[in-house]
Parts: structure tokens; C-alpha cells; sequence
């Protein structure tokens, strides 16, 4: 079989071996889980450097994290492929026979070259995978096993990305934007920037575990209605009363909570007419920043640690699918629009209002999913120090459980002024549907793992 050799590989058979020491533990000394760790957090700056989107952001962690499991996974028998269990992914390449393999050096090939396929900042990912490579050369794989086991994480990454071009991304770039009308309870854009509905047709992607989309379908929003003493008022002065507490504490625990999760890919600031944005991760990198530390507070082994990232990135990748489904299946108001026509036209939410439809809860349906995955392989009285936002100046939070995190992650939304509580409570048991099924049909390991 002919296997396409990258440009790592041309430029890494430049290296000479022949002078070097032979590493009798080097297969010991490479099986370190912190290269993956380090490799996932490039790929998260890569993502936020290029300002993917939510949803988009979960499909690359997504296939990338499944590229570096599958390129690991034949090293270990009590652990299973995914072939044939996630929609449309058919046998992967498997290692030549009687031959020696490294495999961590394969998984981080693998990985490397999905997450670079699927980002727009090539150079970085380039710049970056050259400056690994250096280093692994100082344990000295032997070179016959180095060449092997780069080729195969070649092999690997190219099944997955071939898979993946057939998940309808492609084609959904051409559809039409979201349309507006002048229906009172439709979604229209919001200040500052009034953006177009992002990805108004991300329920046509292909599921990795759901059967489609509509799977776990949530109850649907309150129905609209300006009546003061509404159902629908009501649930809106609760939004527009979130940081009105008595107690001034109290205020501003709730806004630190919602700073905290407010994960948004792109905010603009506008002074005048000057205007320049900030960068931050998505929910999901939050979500993918807490598996690692989970899986460094436990001291997880590489392989228990690619499990952790492939699980939590399958709930999320799913999780965004079913809800992006309901966003643009009830196409409802955000309560910014409700509370500047009927109530205050100074208000401005605590953050930024994201682009797309309101109900429900993006961050209610993928912190549940992945909290839920998490606690699977974790257990459900993991606590840890969230320590994900301080690169973006936002002191650590410590939760007592995934669960945990994930309850404060959807309460953030109403503490920030942009969602209704419906969306928050129905989005949560949404989420949990997706992680619970997730976790279900998925058989990574053979029996309950080890480190």
C-alpha cells in the first residue's frame, strides 16, 4: 500500500541517525501524555488565533482528537477502534506485521495533521510541529521506527480527514444565510455588530454517535408574547433583573460567573469610531482546557488521556449538532432585542450577545454533554481548580465535580443577560441526553480503566 508522505517527513528524513545513541527506553520515554497535552493546547490557540466559530471549533477538535486515538489505539489491546461505531467511519489502516511501531509518536503525527488540515494558520501548526519533532529526536527513536511510525500516522490522518470531507461541512458552506422577517418572536441580529446567524445549517452535519440531529429534541421555548404579565415578560424581567440583587456580593459573584463562561470566540469593542476585538476560546476549548486538567490531576497515561480528549470531544461535537438544530428550529428572540423594544432601550446585557438564535442554551447543551463524559471516565466526585481563563486575565474557579462546573456554565447565560431560563433548564437535560448516549454507545475499552 502507498502511504502519502507529509512534509514533516521529507524534512525529518534530512536528520542523521546514524551517529546517534541507541535509547533502549525510548518507547517508555515518548509514551508521555504531556506532548498530547502541549499539542492540544497549540491546536486551541490556533483555533482561537483563527476565530472558528463554536460549532466549528468542536468539529476540529473533534477529528483531530479521534486521528490521535486511532493512531494509538492498536498499542492496546483492552482498548477499541472507533470503526464501526461512529456514523460512517470504516476500518482504519492497521500496522504491518511483525514490524515495530512507536505509536505515541504516530497519535502526535496523526493529530497534528488533522488539526492543521482543518485550521486556516498552517504556518503556526507548521512552526510548531517542527519544534516538537526537534525535541523527540533527543530521545532518539530508532530511525527505521521513526520513519514506520510517522508513515502510519500518515495513513491514519488521511482515513480521518477523508471521512471527514463527507460530513456535508463542505456543502454547507454554499447554503443561504439566515433569513429575517418581520415576524416579532423571530431572532434578529444583535448590537454591536448586527452579524448574520452563524452556521443557520449546522444540523445538516453528519452526528459522530447521534442518529440524527432530532434525536433529543428539548421542549420548546416559552411562546412569545409582549403581555406584561406573560409567561414570556416574565421570563425576560428575570433576564433584565439577573444583576439586581440586594446584596452587592451576590452581584458580583454573578457576574464573575458570567465572565468566567462567556467563551465567546470574537468580541468587539467600540470606542467612537474606532473599533478592535478580543479573541477567546469557545465553550468547547473551555471544555477541552478542563479535560486536561482533569487528566494531569489524575496523572492519566497518554492513552487515558487521548480517551478522555475523544470522548469529551464527541459529546461536544454532537452536542452542537442538537442544539444548533433547536437554535434554528425555533429561531427565537434573545432577550437584548425583547428588553430594548419593550422594556429599556439603554440596557445592554453583562456580555456580548452571540450571533444565532436563543433558544437553547449552547453552553447549557455542550457543558452538560461534556461534563457527563468527563464523570465517565473521571467518576463524579473529581474536583479540580478550573484554571482555563487565566491567559485571558479571569482568576480560577474550583468545582467539586464536572457536574458541577457544568450547572454554573449554564446559569452564566442568565447572569449575563442572554438567555431565558427555559433555554438554560431544557438545554442542561438536553445535554445530558447527548452525553449519556454518547458514553453509552461508545465502547472505547474492553473494562473500566486504569492509569
Amino acid at each position: 500500500m502507498h502511504w502519502k508522505v507529509g512534509l514533516y517527513l521529507i524534512v525529518l528524513a534530512a536528520i542523521t541517525w546514524s551517529c546517534q545513541p541507541t535509547n533502549p527506553n525510548y518507547q517508555e520515554d515518548i509514551n508521555d501524555a504531556a506532548y498530547f497535552h502541549e499539542s492540544m493546547k497549540k491546536l486551541s490557540d490556533v483555533i482561537v488565533y483563527d476565530i472558528f466559530s463554536p460549532p466549528v471549533a468542536s468539529r476540529i477538535y473533534a477529528y483531530a482528537s479521534i486521528a490521535g486515538y486511532e493512531a494509538l489505539q492498536p498499542n492496546y489491546p483492552e482498548y477499541k477502534t472507533l470503526a464501526g461505531q461512529i456514523n460512517g467511519l470504516e476500518a482504519l489502516p492497521q500496522p504491518e506485521e511483525g514490524q515495530v511501531y512507536c505509536h505515541p509518536l504516530a497519535s502526535l503525527h496523526a493529530f497534528l495533521k488533522v488539526g492543521k488540515a482543518l485550521t486556516f494558520s498552517e504556518d503556526k501548526m507548521d512552526a510548531y510541529q517542527q519544534e516538537l519533532y526537534q525535541r523527540l529526536d533527543s530521545i532518539h527513536v530508532p530511525e527505521d521506527v521513526w520513519d514506520r511510525s510517522l508513515l502510519y500516522g500518515e495513513a491514519v490522518a488521511d482515513h480521518i480527514l477523508e471521512w471527514a470531507d463527507k460530513d456535508m461541512y463542505k456543502q454547507t458552506r454554499t447554503y443561504p444565510k439566515f433569513s429575517i422577517n418581520d415576524d416579532p418572536a423571530r431572532w434578529q441580529p444583535t448590537p454591536p455588530d448586527y452579524m448574520d446567524g452563524i452556521e443557520p445549517h449546522w444540523r445538516e452535519i453528519r452526528t459522530l454517535v447521534l442518529e440524527s440531529p432530532q434525536q433529543f429534541t428539548p421542549p420548546p421555548p416559552t411562546e412569545f408574547s409582549t403581555e406584561k404579565d406573560s409567561k414570556f415578560m416574565k421570563e425576560t424581567m428575570e433576564v433584565y433583573n439577573a444583576l439586581a440583587v440586594a446584596d452587592t456580593a451576590e452581584q458580583t459573584e454573578r457576574r464573575s460567573i458570567a465572565k468566567f463562561w462567556d467563551c465567546n470566540p470574537y468580541v468587539s469593542h467600540h470606542t467612537g469610531h474606532v473599533m478592535f476585538a478580543t479573541k477567546k476560546i469557545t465553550p468547547g476549548g473551555h471544555w477541552i482546557g478542563i479535560t486536561k486538567i482533569a487528566c494531569e490531576q489524575d496523572e492519566a497515561s497518554l492513552i487515558k488521556s487521548v480517551e478522555a480528549y475523544t470522548l469529551t470531544s464527541i459529546a461536544l461535537f454532537d452536542g452542537f449538532i442538537s442544539c444548533w438544530d433547536e437554535k434554528y428550529r425555533s429561531n427565537l428572540i434573545r432577550p437584548e432585542t425583547v428588553i430594548n423594544k419593550y422594556i429599556d432601550e439603554d440596557w445592554v446585557p453583562t456580555l456580548q450577545t452571540p450571533p444565532f438564535p436563543e433558544h437553547t442554551s449552547g453552553h447549557s447543551v455542550i457543558s452538560r454533554a461534556a461534563a457527563v463524559a468527563l464523570t465517565s471516565i473521571f467518576g463524579d466526585d473529581f474536583a479540580f481548580n478550573d484554571t482555563t481563563e487565566e491567559e485571558y486575565g479571569l482568576p480560577a474557579r474550583q468545582f467539586k465535580s464536572f457536574y458541577h462546573a457544568s450547572n454554573e456554565a449554564a446559569v452564566s447565560r442568565l447572569y449575563g443577560g442572554i438567555h431565558y431560563r427555559p433555554a438554560i433548564d431544557y438545554g442542561v437535560a438536553q445535554g445530558e441526553k447527548v452525553g449519556e448516549y454518547v458514553v453509552e454507545e461508545l465502547q472505547l475499552k474492553q473494562q473500566l480503566s486504569s492509569k
